[in-house]
């Protein structure tokens, strides 16, 4: 009775975690998915008090983009990650991760490969790609962790350490310390296993997380050698080596429950919060999102908001990455992406918001190209459009 208890518990989480992912969007008959439209909004950010300048130019829509489901790299495209070897990796929801190999595609051969769990991945979705020293390619799937060496895959599960085979974020700062977030908490890995590395017990009451306060969405390294990590309902904690620093909501944070973090090249934290369930008023019996997610933007003094502008404020910020010109893009659950040249914020979004919105992954590729995957495949920003990149367009 216990192990069917825990089997049905584990499996109603992945269906919640697939639910997540997939921004809660709703179905579409595919006539109408099939016609995406973008459209552009500036918005004036001269800073009045406390407040940004909000003043919305008319919607201009662009050209139509027909999107065939059938032939996408992924359904959802999780990750898009390069390696120091020039070749791009695109983590997918449910069919393992695929290799894209330019010098392969140059010489005529097969340029895009999948790897899945039939060729010895942990798990099929893969939510975070990351590389060691030694060119090790390492993923995070929701069945555990996989390093590849270019020939074979070697797994690590909750037997070797791993707080919880869930694993959602990862990072291999300057000192080759493998660091990964799972649904039962942080570990680190010395070489050889993985280890518990417990974050300071939170005394905030009334928390609120999707899944385990214990887990750690997002994991970052500064530029001082500083981690930072972004949890699930506790807000987000700095550790220099040897202490922690707390910041919540309280502190400037406009929701505890931190899903994105970037450092910018003025060293700026930057923070993207995910709104949480609470009881509708009068309604205890009822629960709708909270009004209190969005972005967040840290000096190492104080924080700001951007309380006036549609889509950064009481909505829910999933990533956020900053492109080599110096433009930070911020992706808004429902609102697609915004790019900040530090001047002004540029909208990037469909004309009725459905499943292409959601973003869930950006790369910009050592020859500038700018990807992006989106919860409806695989797409590339040519500076004012963004074109879809079918399985076709790879030799295959």
């Amino acid at each position: 009775m216990k192990k069917s208890f825990i089997i049905i518990k584990s499996y109603l989480l992945i269906v919640a975690l697939f639910f997540m992912i997939s921004c809660n969007t709703k179905e579409q008959p595919n006539s109408a998915r099939n016609n995406i439209k973008i459209a552009s909004i500036s918005l004036d950010t001269t800073p009045k008090g406390n407040l940004f300048g909000y003043k919305p130019l008319s919607f201009s829509e662009q050209e139509r983009i027909k999107v065939d489901y059938a032939n996408q790299i992924g359904e959802y495209v999780r990750e898009v990650f390069q390696d120091s070897k020039g070749n791009i990796w695109f983590g997918t929801l449910a069919r393992g991760v695929a290799r894209y190999d330019l010098s392969a595609e140059q010489a005529g051969e097969k340029s895009l490969v999948y790897f899945s769990t039939e060729d010895g991945l942990a798990g099929n979705q893969v939510n975070q790609i990351a590389e060691d020293k030694d060119g090790n390619i390492w993923f995070v799937t929701t069945n555990g962790v996989s390093k590849y060496n270019g020939n074979s895959f070697t797994n690590f599960n909750e037997d070797n350490g791993l707080c919880d085979n869930r694993t959602w974020s990862i990072l291999i700062d300057k000192s080759e310390n493998i660091w990964v977030g799972t649904v039962g908490g942080v570990c680190r890995y010395d070489g050889k296993s993985f280890s518990r590395f417990s974050l300071p017990e939170s005394d905030m009451k009334n928390t609120s997380s999707r899944f385990s306060t214990d887990l750690a969405w997002e994991i970052i390294e500064d530029s001082k050698g500083n981690i930072w990590f972004g949890t699930d309902g506790v807000g987000a904690y700095k550790y220099d080596g040897k202490s922690f620093t707390h910041f919540t909501k309280k502190d400037g944070l406009c929701n505890n429950n931190i899903t994105g973090i970037l450092e910018d090249t003025k060293g700026n934290i930057w923070f993207g919060s995910k709104t949480t369930r609470v009881p509708e008023k009068d309604k205890s019996y009822s629960f709708v999102d909270s009004k209190d997610a969005g972005l967040a933007r840290y000096d190492g003094k104080s924080f700001t908001r951007f309380p006036t502008i549609l889509g950064l404020s009481k909505k829910t910020i999933g990533l956020i990455y900053e492109d080599t010109a110096g433009n930070i893009w911020i992706v808004s659950k429902h609102y697609g992406v915004f790019k900040y040249d530090g001047q002004q914020f540029i909208n990037y979004q469909e004309n009725q918001g459905y499943t292409n919105n959601c973003i869930q992954s950006i790369l910009e590729d050592k020859d500038g190209t700018m990807w992006f995957g989106f919860s409806g495949g695989l797409f590339r920003f040519n500076g004012m459009n963004f074109v879809n990149i079918p399985k076709d367009y790879f030799k295959h």
